[in-house]
């Protein structure tokens, strides 16, 4: 470690110092030394600390946030189409976390290395959670680890493109986060909204998303895919004990 790890309360402030106003650095400390392409995958996150953020989340969005997506989802008269008899483990706890973090987040940090990898992100994302969306994604993802050992085949950006990139950080950053938050309108079915109660419905997945690009930037592609499927798998397991423990129907109010 190249120092001590912050306290939880030090990184909610460097997340708040962030959303205000993005930037691509400094990293947080406490972070691994060695190969920042392995680490940006496999940089150790205690799982504690993940926790943490994860509960700080589900608690922002089920006092404010989900509230609010839930009034404007009603006043909108759209339905949610999670089928809670049907619980979709796969797709919350693995393919979600995966390939919504490489299609919306990767790039924030690899801008250059994202325009091999996001096409085939982007592809498996509108295929589905099949088995050759599966490959597909597979492949792009070992074409960059291929491409990783050998720079001299990937166009190297000059320090004045680097430059402009972390100008135009912040822009990037923001609609990254409202283009994520945007895909999960497919969550619902849509009837006559009005288009200003949109945003509304999406309100805890884009503050979710804003947080997740804080730590993607900060820590890791990684870390962010794991606190992603954390993030899922709390209110699902929440579902499925309350169908267990009521005999497999839920209160309709």
């Amino acid at each position: 470690m190249n120092s001590a790890r912050p306290l939880f309360k030090h990184e909610l402030l460097n997340f708040l110092a962030f959303a205000v106003r993005p930037t691509l650095g400094p990293r947080l400390p406490g972070r691994q030394l060695g190969d920042g392409w392995h680490l940006d995958w496999f940089q150790a996150l205690p799982l504690k600390r993940l926790l943490q953020w994860a509960l700080a989340l589900w608690a922002l969005n089920m006092l404010a946030l989900g509230p609010l997506a839930l009034s404007a989802a009603s006043a909108a008269g759209a339905q949610h189409r999670l089928d809670i008899h049907n619980i979709p483990w796969l797709h919350a706890l693995l393919w979600a976390p995966i390939v919504e973090e490489l299609v919306f987040r990767y790039g924030l940090r690899q801008p250059v290395k994202s325009l091999w990898l996001l096409p085939f992100a982007i592809a498996a994302m509108l295929m589905g959670p099949k088995w050759q969306a599966m490959l597909l994604l597979g492949a792009g993802v070992l074409l960059c680890w291929w491409l990783h050992g050998r720079r001299s085949l990937v166009w190297r950006p000059s320090l004045h493109w680097h430059a402009a990139y972390r100008r135009r950080f912040p822009w990037v950053l923001h609609l990254a986060c409202l283009a994520f938050a945007a895909v999960h309108l497919h969550n619902f079915s849509l009837q006559s909204a009005p288009l200003w109660l949109l945003p509304l419905m999406v309100a805890p997945q884009w503050l979710t998303g804003l947080v997740l690009a804080w730590l993607r930037v900060r820590r890791g592609i990684g870390a962010a895919i794991a606190l992603h499927a954390i993030f899922n798998g709390g209110p699902l397991l929440l579902i499925f004990l309350l169908l267990t423990l009521l005999g497999g129907e839920l209160p309709l109010s």
